[in-house]
């Protein structure tokens, strides 16, 4: 039972660290490392901003402190000067008390100024750590942004990106019912052409139809052809063989000649036709 709740925690885990694989952005990754190393220089700072006024009160109370040990030398004297000794002794004694806390206080700023001294330098070693982290990562972006945009870029060339695949997918199957389309078409005409279809419309006929109705057009062609022909040459001969009227004469040469050289027939010659019809009438 300890084995299959191992196997099955194993199995979580490399399912989600999988799935947080992919959900996983390096970019957004560094620019958090990257906030987090802000944060701590700025707690570096306040750190030697807080030593250095921890540094600057301890001079502060020791500069007080040196007053009151001169001020108590200075009444010490004072007392010693009108015969009171035990005041004297009491200034004394203070200024001691007081040289104690001066050496502490001297002690303690020692130390806080060395302290401070050492965070200054552990900001400056961070803060030039934290300036080569920040172009090292904007370096890392652009590497990174640009090799993404090439793999998007093979992937569109290559058809493997997912929306590539769909639109080579419509474009076959496109293609696919086309010629499924064309060969039934195809079919179709020849099972028509043949006759092992009958056409409901009347228009479609077999190849033995269309070629004897060929042939009837082209005799029918032909026969119309001879007929215009022969109606075309008669007309021809009666254009070069013209019929004479009845009673009508043909003119003399003579008197063509006459018209056409301007002069008028005489009256006699004019009524030579008329004669001839009235013998002809009679």
């Amino acid at each position: 039972m300890a084995g299959l709740f191992n196997r099955l925690k194993t199995i979580f885990s490399a399912k989600t660290d999988q799935a947080l694989d992919k959900l996983e952005d390096p970019r957004q990754t560094l620019d958090y490392s990257y906030q987090r190393q802000l944060e701590l220089l700025q707690k570096v700072r306040r750190g030697v901003a807080d030593v250095a006024t921890s540094r600057k009160r301890v001079e502060l109370q020791a500069k007080q402190m040196n007053a009151e040990v001169d001020k108590m030398t200075v009444a010490a004297k004072r007392a010693l000067e009108q015969g009171r000794e035990d005041l004297a002794r009491e200034a004394l004694t203070r200024k001691s008390g007081l040289q104690q806390q001066l050496g502490d206080l001297q002690a303690q700023h020692a130390q806080l100024s060395e302290e401070e001294e050492k965070l200054v330098r552990a900001s400056q070693r961070l803060q030039a750590k934290v300036d080569a982290f920040r172009t090292k990562k904007e370096t890392i972006k652009a590497t990174y942004s640009a090799a993404e945009a090439q793999t998007r870029v093979n992937e569109a060339f290559s058809g493997v990106s997912e929306e590539m695949g769909d639109v080579g997918l419509a474009i076959q199957r496109a293609e696919d019912k086309t010629l499924q389309m064309q060969a039934r078409a195809g079919a179709v005409d020849e099972l028509l052409a043949s006759g092992a279809l009958d056409d409901p419309t009347g228009f479609g006929k077999d190849d033995i139809t269309r070629e004897l109705d060929a042939m009837a057009s082209s005799s029918q062609v032909e026969d119309e052809l001879a007929a215009l022909k022969q109606t075309v040459a008669i007309g021809d001969g009666r254009q070069d063989a013209p019929e004479l009227a009845p009673g009508t004469a043909q003119q003399a040469p003579g008197t063509a000649q006459q018209v056409q050289g301007g002069e008028q027939p005489s009256s006699a010659d004019a009524q030579q036709p008329v004669q001839g019809d009235d013998r002809r009438e009679g």
